[in-house]
């Protein structure tokens, strides 16, 4: 089934990059393996998955040493600060940063250890009460209070658009945050590059990455419905 999933979504990220003028490999497809066991995430890293999406520090610190080294891993869920210690050294990119002070605690243990992370600032694009990030308007002034902190790089952007059943409705979310970034850019902001918009999920990604998403993140496309039996952290 995995397999079969993965053609799918790999042949409409193909064609949303050609109608979009885009090359297929400015894309990176990650797999939001959440709840998810390691034999399904093992099924997906056979068929050529190497970046997975996590939102919880402690699954996936107990998936890490269970699965190959050359995985890529990327913390895409609310991070708290007591939690960032356990994940600092292990995620390619941490997706959720939203605030000053997780910023800040990220800086203080990239520095215990002696290394830059790489990091994201998650905006809250469609100004939704239920989820995190900050709003379009502070985006800008947090970028540049984060870019201070000598121990981080910030490399794009990060949102999740709102739930809808046409995902034409979430088109102006992803071409507004398209526009920060690229304002962002025009600021020539130390430590701040605008490489990466990670923005798109099962429901959108096809339309996300007609509006410039470099970064999708799918996972019901990808291993069926989520399970929530897994207690929380």
């Amino acid at each position: 089934m995995i397999k079969e999933n993965l053609n799918t979504v790999e042949t409409k990220i193909a064609a949303a990059c050609v109608r979009a003028g885009r090359e297929r490999a400015d894309v990176m497809l990650i797999a939001v393996s959440k709840t998810k066991p390691v034999e399904m995430l093992t099924e997906a890293y056979d068929t050529g998955v190497r970046d997975f999406g996590e939102n919880k520090a402690q699954e996936m610190c107990d998936k890490i040493p269970k699965l190959p080294a050359d995985i890529r891993w990327h913390m895409i869920g609310h991070l708290q600060r007591n939690k960032v210690k356990y994940i600092i050294d292990q995620a390619a990119l941490i997706h959720s940063v939203d605030t000053y002070r997780l910023a800040e605690e990220i800086n203080i243990q990239a520095k215990k250890r002696g290394i830059i992370v790489p990091i994201l600032v998650e905006v809250n694009i469609a100004g939704e009460r239920s989820k995190f990030g900050a709003s379009a308007e502070d985006a800008m002034l947090l970028v540049e209070e984060i870019a201070a902190l000598e121990n981080l790089r910030i490399k794009g952007l990060m949102t999740i658009a709102p739930y809808v059943v046409d995902a034409e409705e979430n088109r102006p979310y992803f071409r507004k945050i398209k526009q920060l970034s690229v304002d962002i850019t025009n600021k020539n902001i130390d430590n701040v590059s605008m490489e990466v918009l990670s923005m798109g999920m099962t429901g959108d990604y096809e339309v996300a990455i007609e509006e410039g998403a470099t970064m999708v993140r799918v996972g019901t496309g990808i291993f069926g419905e989520r399970s929530y039996k897994k207690s929380n952290e």
